[in-house]
């Protein structure tokens, strides 16, 4: 470990201009990976009569929180489900109604492969986005979502700083895709966000 004192800003500002650059290709590499398996989970939420329900855990936990907001913000009624609480009666609020989204990049994580057994016991449809479809995970879901990063975009290839973003952008592209297919407008959204400077925002341009 070298000492603080010794170290030179330019390493500094280099490390962490080499950070960005790999984040920022991995996340361009996902345009690359659309394809029918992602139509057909917008399809699915399109026809979702109930509520998406989020989930994931670790990392994948902040990132379905995530996008259980950001779906509910772009016209799709969403809710993250803790995966933990779900074993302990939480998975009681899935119903037959509603479209069960699951993140789990290697596919074997214990709590999220029981909380896709309990969404299909309840009847709901199960969509799964992993980097290994052939995973015990992948084996549990409707419709199964491969998204990859590159495997050198995370510090020893686990921490999941860059495959974390990767994750997110794909989560962005689909609330897009959502949104624009539902035709969903500025005054749509201004009716469930009054609050904060957006809300003002939106005061100002007459929307609310």
């Amino acid at each position: 470990m070298s000492n603080a004192e010794t170290i030179s800003p330019e390493l500094i500002i280099s490390i962490a201009q080499q950070v960005i650059q790999k984040e920022a290709d991995a996340v361009r590499s996902i345009s690359q990976q659309f394809d029918e398996c992602f139509s057909a989970a917008v399809k699915a939420i399109l026809a979702c009569e109930g509520h998406v329900l989020v989930a994931g855990a670790g990392t994948s936990h902040s990132v379905a929180y995530r996008l259980a907001h950001l779906l509910s913000c772009c016209g799709t009624p969403a809710l993250f489900i803790h995966p933990g609480d779900a074993q302990h009666g939480g998975g009681g609020a899935i119903t037959a109604r509603d479209v069960v989204l699951l993140i789990s990049k290697g596919g074997e994580t214990q709590e999220i492969n029981q909380l896709a057994q309990i969404a299909h016991r309840r009847g709901a449809k199960v969509i799964g986005l992993t980097e290994k479809p052939q995973s015990t995970f992948g084996q549990l879901c409707d419709i199964v979502v491969r998204v990859c990063a590159p495997s050198d975009v995370d510090p020893f290839g686990m921490i999941a700083t860059g495959s974390s973003l990767v994750n997110s952008a794909w989560g962005d592209a689909l609330c897009v895709v959502l949104l624009q297919l539902r035709g969903y407008t500025k005054e749509d959204f201004g009716k469930t966000h009054p609050g904060g400077a957006v809300g003002k925002h939106l005061v100002e341009e007459g929307i609310l």
